[in-house]
């Protein structure tokens, strides 16, 4: 299953999906890397942020609507330092190595599908 945009750009080839408490908890904690997208479904519009505490790679966290629409942005986010929250409610956070969101141009308004 690969990450793609509407207009069929391949954002990842690789998706995981934080699909239990313990892993959305966790997300990329204690991690060396992280090689695809890991997608949180929140299960209903959140207003929850991500935090980096324990995160040891930067990453990019795209923020999407129940329609899978991206509502906000946040890239280069560095590891141990801070946290992350969209300027709207959310339903579904993707995490990705850093620079994913600049290499394949995602801005709001794309429709991202798994």
């Amino acid at each position: 299953m690969a990450l793609v945009k509407s207009d069929g750009t391949v954002v990842s080839e690789s998706v995981e999906h934080a699909d239990t408490f313990l892993k959305k908890l966790a997300g990329v904690m204690f991690r060396k890397s992280l090689e695809g997208a890991l997608i949180f479904d929140m299960g209903h519009r959140a207003y929850d942020g991500i935090h980096m505490l324990f995160v040891r790679v930067p990453i990019d966290v795209v923020f999407l609507d129940p329609e899978k629409t991206v509502i906000d942005l946040k890239t280069c986010l560095r590891p141990w330092t801070g946290s992350a929250f969209p300027r709207s409610r959310f339903r579904y956070a993707i995490e990705l190595p850093a620079g994913t969101v600049e290499k394949t141009a995602i801005k709001t308004g794309d429709r991202l599908q798994w």
